[in-house]
């Protein structure tokens, strides 16, 4: 067992002048507004339905709401720039409307985006690529002055499940962090999350072994961030669609948070909320 103390570094992150300590873990709902996700695609396109969605994730007593307007499983149809700012712009801006206090989170690789995403609302910038697919989003989230969620990814979402291979993959990942934060500190960006991408690039036993291992990354001393909801690591696991690994999903969630997870990126809120719950008694 990993010991709770593991949450009393100051893990705390700025957002727009306050500061959100993460040494208790926290919940972040995801709202997928593109047509395509690998669970919950076209679910959440028109206004009503962003809304009544935006309005379970707080009810249920998520701390972030992560909006997405492209997919990014594997084999995703590559969207363009142009279709992703026709999505989500709009999806912020609902949000932010609706929900003036709501911490928002977008989840996008390109800086253009990161950048009108901030001026329409957005408080965090969660790139799956960790600025490897648009290298002037170090410079984008500096000018943002936003929280940057960095995310390891092998290759990109079209090729990354194409027999991804390591000979180390925790100590590769540590490498790449250091190397990523290194460059993202240089042009100013002060508030950084860490995530290793499960399922990005990973194989079934990758995935297994981050999460294991998930402890390691916090020697880095910044939050770490565990996204492995539903995810095909677990539904390949039991055999099981996507739709039906809850239970299995709430399992791996608390072995997360038991291994150092500092925010959980999560489908099911309410769920991930009893998990924490059980979590802090058994911890």
């Amino acid at each position: 067992m990993v010991k709770s103390s593991i949450f009393l570094k100051n893990q705390t992150v700025l957002v727009r002048g306050k500061l959100i300590d993460f040494s208790t873990p926290r919940i972040m709902g995801i709202l997928n507004i593109s047509p395509d996700s690998f669970f919950d695609g076209g679910l959440y396109t028109t206004e009503s339905q962003i809304v009544k969605q935006a309005t379970k994730i707080l009810a249920e007593g998520a701390d972030i709401i992560d909006i997405g307007a492209v997919s990014t499983r594997p084999d995703a149809a590559t969207v363009n720039s142009e279709e992703e700012e026709r999505r989500l712009l709009p999806a912020i801006k609902i949000v932010r409307k609706t929900f003036p206090d709501a911490i928002i989170s977008i989840d996008t690789f390109r800086s253009e985006i990161a950048i009108k995403g901030a001026a329409c609302g957005a408080d965090i910038i969660n790139d799956i690529s960790g600025g490897t697919m648009d290298h002037a989003m170090p410079e984008a989230i500096a000018s943002c002055g936003l929280p940057y969620i960095m995310m390891h990814i092998q290759g990109t979402p079209q090729t990354m499940q194409q027999n991804p291979e390591y000979n180390d993959i925790v100590s590769e990942i540590m490498q790449w962090f250091s190397e990523q934060i290194s460059i993202f500190r240089a042009k100013g960006v002060k508030d950084i999350i860490l995530d290793p991408g499960f399922g990005f690039g990973k194989t079934i036993e990758h995935n297994y072994t981050l999460l294991r291992e998930l402890h390691t990354f916090t020697s880095l001393g910044l939050p770490v961030q565990a996204g492995i909801s539903r995810k095909s690591f677990i539904y390949k696991t039991t055999g099981e669609s996507p739709a039906d690994v809850l239970p299995a999903t709430s399992a791996l969630h608390f072995v997360a948070l038991n291994n150092g997870a500092s925010l959980l990126r999560v489908h099911d809120v309410a769920a991930a909320v009893q998990v924490r719950k059980v979590f802090f008694k058994y911890s």
